[in-house]
C-alpha cells in the first residue's frame, strides 16, 4: 500500500511551528511496513489544498492528512476533502454529543462554529478524539478509476483511503496510535515487530559501516539507522503472519548487531533513554551520583532527575557558573583558574574532585565549556567543553569540540557527560551485569 502524507497549515509553511506530525506519521507508517513516497505541506488555502489532494489521489492508495479540522474559518481540510471526493457534509450525532460533553465539563457554552466540527462527509466514518473536539475522519472511495501519470506506481480500479486527523500533536498522536494504526495494520494483513538498538560512543557513519553488509543484504527484517544527539539508533523491523513469527525473524539480526557493537549498546528497549540506562546501573550497584555544572547550567542534573526512582541514586548538584562559585563551592584553586582558565582540563578535574569531597558521591561529574555564541577565541573556540568523571577514585577528563547553536552545544555536552559516566562505571564492573538481558527478556 502506497502512502502519502499531507500536513495542512500556513503556520508550518511560515516556519512558525516545526512539522513534527510528518516525522511521526512517516515513522508510524514505516513501522507498519507501509511505503511512504510523498510528503507535502500546504497552507490553509482551498484551491491549493484541492490541487494537493487531487494529485495525491492520483498516485497514492492511502492519504494521511493532518491539520485544518478546527472550528475557525480557515480550517478547510474536511470541507475541501468532501468537495474533492464529491461528498456532502452531514452532522454526526456522536461527534455532536462529544462536543457538547466537552464544553459541559468545562462549564462553557459552545459557539456556533464549534458545531462545524460535528460535520462528517457522507458515508465516511468519524474517528474518536478523546483529547479534543475535532474528530478524525476516514473516507473510503472504492473502485475509483485513476488517470495515472508516468510516475504512478500502479493502475486500474482501486480503493482510495483518506484519513483526516487533527493538527495538535497531543490529539494526533493518541488518535493514530489507538485508532488509525490498528486499522492500517488490519488492512496490511501482516504483523510487524520492531526492535531498536541504541548505541552511544560511535558516530552514524561508523555505525553504518560496521553493519554495512547487513544493510546491503536486508530484506525481512529491514534495518535503518537514525542519528540522534550523541547517539545512533538502529531499528530492525520484521513482518510475519503473527507477532511471534515477526519477533523470531528479528531476533538473530538484533543479536548480531549487539555482538558487533558490544558495550556501545546501552538498550534494546525503544522507550529506554540514556539517562535511564545510567540510573539503572547506579541503582544496581547501589551507587550515588552528583553533578557540578558550568556551561550546561543544570541540564545534566535535569536529565538524570527526570528518571523515576532516581532519588535513591542522585545526591545533589551545583551550578558553578562563575569562577567564584567554582572556588567557593568546589574548591577549585585560584591559581588553576588564573593559569589554565575556567574552561580547561585542570579545572574540570578540580571541580569533580572537589564535588566528590563535598558530597561523598560514588560518581561525580563536572562540565565546563564555552557554549557561545560569544566568548570564544582561537585558542579556546566556541564549543570547547571539558567533562570530568570520578568513579570511586578513578578519574577521567575528556575534551570535546561541539558545533551548532548555544542550546545544541549544551545538549551535546549533557549527552556526552552521560556517556562518559556510563563508560567509567563499565570499567569497574563486568558488562555482563548490565547489557540488555532484561530488555530481551520482554521478547
Amino acid at each position: 500500500m502506497t502512502v502519502e502524507i499531507i500536513c495542512v497549515g500556513t503556520e508550518i509553511l511560515m516556519g512558525n511551528i516545526v512539522n513534527t506530525n510528518a516525522a511521526f506519521l512517516a515513522e508510524g507508517c514505516a513501522n507498519l511496513g507501509l511505503n511512504c513516497y510523498y510528503q507535502t505541506v500546504v497552507g490553509d488555502n482551498e484551491k491549493r489544498l484541492t490541487e494537493t489532494l487531487e494529485l495525491a489521489m492520483s498516485r497514492s492508495e492511502l492519504i494521511l492528512v493532518s491539520g485544518g479540522l478546527g472550528p475557525t474559518e480557515d480550517d478547510l481540510t474536511k470541507e475541501t476533502a468532501a468537495k474533492v471526493c464529491g461528498l456532502e457534509l452531514r452532522e454526526d450525532p456522536e461527534s455532536r454529543r462529544v462536543i457538547e460533553e466537552f464544553f459541559k465539563k468545562r462549564g462553557k457554552e459552545p459557539t456556533k462554529n464549534n458545531w462545524k466540527q460535528a460535520l462528517i462527509p457522507e458515508g465516511a466514518k468519524a474517528i474518536s478524539n478523546p483529547n479534543g473536539t475535532a474528530p478524525g475522519v476516514l473516507i473510503e472511495l472504492k473502485n475509483r478509476s485513476r488517470d495515472r501519470s508516468k510516475n504512478a506506481h500502479s493502475g486500474g480500479n482501486m480503493t482510495t483511503r483518506i484519513i483526516l486527523m487533527p493538527g495538535p500533536p497531543n490529539e494526533l498522536i493518541p488518535m493514530f496510535q489507538s485508532s488509525v494504526a490498528p486499522y492500517l495494520q488490519e488492512l496490511s494483513g501482516q504483523t510487524f515487530f520492531s526492535k531498536m538498538v541504541k548505541i552511544v560512543g560511535i558516530g552514524e557513519s561508523r555505525a553504518e559501516t560496521m553493519i554495512g553488509d547487513l544493510i546491503d543484504a536486508q530484506d525481512n527484517p529491514t534495518i535503518a539507522t537514525y542519528a540522534k544527539t550523541g547517539e545512533v539508533h538502529i531499528r530492525v523491523t520484521a513482518s510475519g503472519a503473527t507477532q511471534k513469527e515477526a519477533k523470531k525473524i528479528c531476533k538473530p539480526v538484533v543479536k548480531e548487531i549487539k555482538s558487533r557493537f558490544g558495550t556501545y549498546v546501552y538498550a534494546t528497549d525503544e522507550k529506554k533513554t540514556l539517562e535511564q540506562a545510567l540510573v539503572e546501573m547506579l541503582l544496581k550497584e547501589k551507587m550515588t551520583v552528583a553533578c557540578a555544572e558550568s556551561c550546561t547550567g543544570g541540564l545534566l542534573s535535569a536529565r538524570i532527575i527526570n528518571v523515576p526512582g532516581v532519588s535513591d541514586a542522585y545526591k545533589t548538584g551545583f551550578i558553578t557558573y562563575s569562577n567564584k562559585a567554582k572556588r567557593k563551592l568546589l574548591g577549585v584553586k585560584k591559581t588553576t583558574l588564573a593559569k589554565y582558565g575556567a574552561v580547561s582540563a585542570r579545572t574540570a578535574e578540580e571541580m569533580v574532585r572537589g564535588l566528590a569531597a563535598v558530597t561523598k558521591a560514588d560518581v561525580t561529574l563536572s562540565v565546563t565549556g564555552i557554549a557561545g555564541p560569544d566568548g570564544g577565541s582561537e585558542e579556546k573556540p566556541v564549543g570547547l567543553v571539558y567533562i570530568g568523571c570520578l568513579v570511586r577514585g578513578q578519574l577521567r577528563v575528556k575534551e570535546y569540540r561541539f558545533s551548532g547553536s548555544r542550546q545544541k552545544i549544551r545538549e551535546s555536552a549533557v549527552t556526552e557527560a552521560l556517556v562518559l559516566a556510563r563508560e567509567c562505571i563499565l570499567e569497574l564492573f563486568s558488562q555482563d551485569e548490565f547489557g540488555q538481558q532484561d530488555d530481551d527478556a520482554q521478547d
